[in-house]
This record gives C-alpha cells, structure tokens and sequence, in this order.
C-alpha cells in the first residue's frame, strides 16, 4: 500500500490550496483517513480527519478554514485549505486505516511521505 500526497507549495497569507492523497496497492477497503502536519521544530499533529461513512473532526486551529473530503471510487482524501495563515506553514502528511486484500483481517495505518506548505508573503 502506497500513499502518494500532494498539492503543497508557496501561497501568501489569505490563500488556498488543496491537497490531494492516493492510496493505492492490493486495498480490500479503507477506513479513516486523515491530515496531519509537522512544523519545523514542533511535534506532529491532527488536522483533520474523516471516516468511511464521511463523519470528520478537525483541530481547533483549522476549523472553519480547512475541510476535508474523499473519493471512496478514487480511494482518496483531500483537504481544501483557505484563509491561510503562516502558522499553517508544515509539512503535511495523509494517513489511512486499511485492509489489504491478503490480511482481511488486519486493519493498518499507512502514512503518505509528505507535502510541504509555505504560507509566507
């Protein structure tokens, strides 16, 4: 199982942007899939997430601003980002609880390699 993210780049203080996350490999069925993000010299944290049946939770700091989204035909996730802030300069990565075709049974998290946001003017 792979998950490929991106979408990240260089946007001033008020823009948007979109990220886009690809899982793909031999996937029985995915469950929660989710948006983390890791600022320079601080800890990764929950941006949002979003489970099979669509339900989501977002961090405080990104409530109202940023909304998360997938394709269940696609086998992705996304989250739209508006208003930005500097404070939302990270790197992004996308997760995914899934199931592979030859261990059913087995329900794992896979983690995107990142794409890095610079919200800067």
């Amino acid at each position: 199982v792979q998950l490929q993210a991106y979408g990240g780049g260089l946007v001033q203080p008020g823009g948007s942007l979109r990220l886009s996350c690809i899982v793909s490999g031999s996937i029985f069925s995915i469950n929660d899939m989710g948006w983390y993000r890791q600022a320079p010299g601080k800890q990764r944290e929950l941006v949002a997430g979003i489970t099979s049946g669509g339900s989501t939770n977002y961090a405080d700091a990104v409530k109202g601003r940023f909304t998360i989204s997938r394709d269940n035909a696609k086998n992705t996730v996304y989250v739209q980002m508006t208003n930005l802030k500097p404070e939302d300069t990270a790197v992004y990565y996308c997760n995914a609880d899934v199931r592979t075709v030859s261990e059913v049974a087995i329900l794992r998290k896979y983690w995107g390699q990142g794409t890095e946001v610079t919200v800067s003017s």
